[in-house]
């Protein structure tokens, strides 16, 4: 089996205890295979690590990111944050560039507004514990917001903050150096999310390069991590008296938003379009 993957799916054995789809011939890597593409793609879960699942996101250029993996959200209604982007579907917003990366692209129209899109895997991909990890090159300057999130798979039943998120990485742009991860539920949700922050050790602006952002959740903890580099655990023990609501599916969220009561509007300085550009999305069953 090619070390990439077959890159235009995202395959699935299921995880222990998750409700999830295969999408396209049930198969994984692991062992000498699973070696390979890590080596071959910076990834960095445990070498005893099984892949279940992997986007790669190769086809031709200015093609549609996997219709039978990512549905997506659509319009403008400011996404309870005072966001400004209407959310579209169309390849100005998301496509593979062709040399094996999904773009998505935030513009600002002529008339004035901005665009942008909001990919989920809501309905056909869910995962309940593991390695979820996503090498991304996040975009820059005042007013952008991208985001690689998790949201519970039964949102509809329930809404949010019931269903639970788990941020993976979310980037402001006054902080172009910084990254955080949060989790939110009931009675810890908004801007009462168990957070923290990760400052690039460089010093440098993460959107300068490609890095990898995960989180290695397990049925009481979920750990953040930026190139491997855990700085963050949240355990049961610290919602307290809250519900913890992370022991069911969750569903893959890939967006950037422009402005929101975070990261402020776009000023001056920011230029458009802006992109978020996204390698690879793989999840692993940790040893």
């Amino acid at each position: 089996m090619d070390d990439h993957l077959d890159r235009r799916r995202f395959v699935s054995l299921g995880l222990a205890g998750a409700a999830t789809a295969a999408l396209g011939t049930a198969s994984a890597l692991s062992g000498a295979g699973a070696d390979a593409a890590r080596a071959a793609t910076g990834a960095t879960a445990a070498p005893s690590a099984v892949l279940l699942a992997a986007d790669e996101f190769d086809g031709p250029a200015g093609s549609a990111p996997n219709p039978a993996i990512w549905r997506f959200d659509l319009g403008g209604n400011g996404w309870g944050n005072a966001e400004l982007e209407t959310y579209t579907d169309s390849r100005r917003n998301s496509a593979l560039d062709g040399r094996g990366n999904l773009v998505i692209t935030a513009r600002r129209e002529a008339d004035g507004s901005y665009s942008s899109a909001r990919l989920k895997s809501e309905g056909t991909y869910s995962a309940q514990y593991g390695r979820v990890e996503a090498r991304i090159r996040i975009p820059r300057g005042q007013g952008i917001w991208p985001a690689f999130w998790m949201l519970g798979a039964d949102i509809g039943q329930v809404g949010w903050p019931a269903c639970g998120e788990i941020d993976v990485m979310e980037n402001v742009g006054y902080e172009p150096a910084v990254v955080h991860g949060t989790v939110h539920g009931p009675g810890y949700s908004g801007a009462q999310g168990i957070s923290a922050a990760y400052t690039n050790p460089s010093g440098a602006a993460f959107a300068d390069d490609f890095h990898v952002y995960g989180v290695d959740w397990r049925p009481d903890s979920v750990t953040w991590t930026v190139d491997g580099v855990a700085y963050r655990t949240v355990t049961r023990a610290d919602v307290g008296s809250n519900p913890w609501v992370f022991d069911k599916p969750f569903f893959v969220v890939l967006n950037v938003a422009v402005g929101g009561s975070w990261p402020g509007s776009p000023d001056a300085s920011t230029r458009f379009p802006q992109q978020m550009t996204v390698d690879w999305l793989r999840v692993y069953q940790n040893a």
